[in-house]
């Protein structure tokens, strides 16, 4: 084969790659998580930080739906017919070039058309905007199933009647809209049982949406969120380079997806002094597990382990899981880290309706070394001698503070569920609010607890079967 043949071969392999993006997209584990939201929430968030590839993940989404095509690993919503779509921006123009350019190829350039997340063999018809130059006002696209879906391109500033009359399957919401906008789109997709979902970066802070799914997330709503350390296409020279430019108050909204809290985040701390690398825990630190029970919100179960040297708690496991039973829980628990102690809260005492067993009592009977009271904080000083502290969050917050502010909480890095509740654990009117508060409540109760009562992996053996006649050591200190 001459040379000719060989670079017109290379050229027609860079045309359908560039024309068919969708087919490369391998995604963030962020990305994969706000994909399978999608299958159980009819409203999602992803709040990400910025150059994380947010936008693009959306514009993935929009044109698996707009095709048909799912991937055989795709676990998220799905249609089978042709749909109706609304993609929206802030402006015509940021739409044009910010939402447009993912979908369909970089508006300037007609040559470039179908290089974007749409293939450019499903692309039927395009229509233009008129007065917005090279801007499609809707387009139709080949669906798998025969027949065309339309994606229609919309802006903010036209305002929320632009978003009312019709009924529609997808929204895709790329930047942050108002309330009254947001609220059109669900309903436009109520009748259609559509989705709507939306990519930002919280720039303008503690909005009513942001704050909505914060502190009253409804059923069939969820939130995803991503930062700089969940992606791998950032060296460590550009983040530096990045966070030297941003003004110390946009730092961890631009790097983390942060928005600014009103009233302010309840562990107000760096992540870079409380993150450790994971390494392999010495056996002589006590450790001990603590659950958070949960249903419809998750499970959530967290381990730590305590240096008795340099008094430094380490966070090193999470467990978080919703809709499961005791059955399933309980077989990660035992399999992780076995017979070590396990705190829970008072809520363990309850007597489940249907067995009429106590909810602590089922996990000790299925191997879990749940300990014989719940979990209370530490006696405060000069407490009368009964081994006791109080149940107050607010006492147990101050604690772990402390310990953050002073080095002494370390959090795995692979703890990323527990840092990502980290991140948006906050307060507003000064009263901490008790959403997506599952694996921190956990970490409070096991690291609150793991200098009384942890024990050491080489003694795990006494506690592979629970008895309370063994319990010696927690009767003596008063906590039967």
């Amino acid at each position: 084969m001459d040379k000719v043949a060989v670079l017109e071969l290379l050229r027609e392999k860079e045309h359908r790659q560039l024309t068919t993006r969708i087919k490369q997209y391998t995604p963030y584990d962020y990305q994969s998580k706000f994909h399978s939201e999608g299958a159980t929430s009819a409203q999602r968030i992803l709040m990400a930080a910025n150059r994380v590839g947010k936008t693009f993940c959306g514009a993935v989404e929009t044109a698996y739906h707009l095709t048909g095509d799912y991937p055989t690993w795709w676990d998220g919503r799905r249609f089978d017919k042709p749909v109706r779509v609304w993609a929206a921006g802030e402006s015509n123009d940021t739409t044009r070039d910010i939402i447009q350019k993912e979908l369909f190829g970089n508006p300037q350039d007609p040559n470039l058309k179908g290089t974007g997340a749409v293939p450019l063999a499903k692309i039927v018809e395009t229509t233009r905007k008129p007065g917005v130059p090279n801007a499609f006002s809707s387009v139709l696209v080949a669906h798998k199933m025969g027949g065309n879906s339309q994606i229609s391109f919309k802006a903010y500033e036209q305002g929320f009647e632009k978003f009312m009359g019709e009924a529609i399957d997808v929204v895709w919401l790329d930047e942050e809209p108002k309330q009254e906008i947001f609220s059109q789109c669900i309903t436009r997709t109520a009748d259609t049982n559509g989705i709507v979902y939306m990519t930002f970066t919280p720039e303008r802070g503690m909005t009513n949406v942001v704050s909505a799914f914060l502190n009253d997330l409804k059923p069939g709503q969820s939130i995803t969120t991503a930062t700089w350390d969940d992606v791998d296409h950032l060296d460590l020279k550009t983040k530096t380079q990045l966070l030297a430019v941003y003004s110390p108050a946009e730092r961890d909204m631009r790097s983390k997806g942060i928005p600014v809290f009103g009233s302010g985040l309840v562990y107000p701390v760096s992540e870079e002094d409380v993150v450790c690398k994971d390494f392999d825990l010495p056996e002589h630190f006590p450790r001990l597990a603590a659950i958070d029970f949960g249903f419809d919100h998750p499970t959530a179960v967290t381990w730590v382990a305590h240096d008795p040297d340099d008094d430094i708690i380490y966070v090193y496991d999470e467990y978080r899981r919703s809709k499961e039973t005791p059955l399933t829980h309980a077989a990660v628990i035992n399999a992780r880290t076995p017979g070590i102690p396990v705190a829970f809260p008072h809520d363990g005492l309850q007597h489940d309706k249907g067995s009429g067993i106590q909810l602590a009592q089922q996990y000790r009977d299925l191997g879990v070394c749940m300990m014989i009271q719940h979990f209370s904080n530490p006696p405060a000083d000069g407490d009368n001698g009964s081994g006791k502290g109080n149940n107050s969050v607010e006492a147990g917050i101050s604690e772990l503070l402390q310990r953050f502010e002073t080095g002494r909480l370390q959090i795995f890095e692979s703890c990323q569920e527990t840092l990502e509740e980290l991140r948006l654990y906050h307060r507003k009117n000064g009263k901490v609010v008790a959403i997506k508060d599952d694996l921190l409540s956990s970490m409070r109760y096991a690291a609150l607890s793991v200098e009384r009562f942890g024990e050491q992996l080489k003694n795990k053996s006494m506690y592979r079967k629970y008895s309370y006649d063994t319990e010696i050591k927690y009767s003596n200190a008063g906590i039967v």
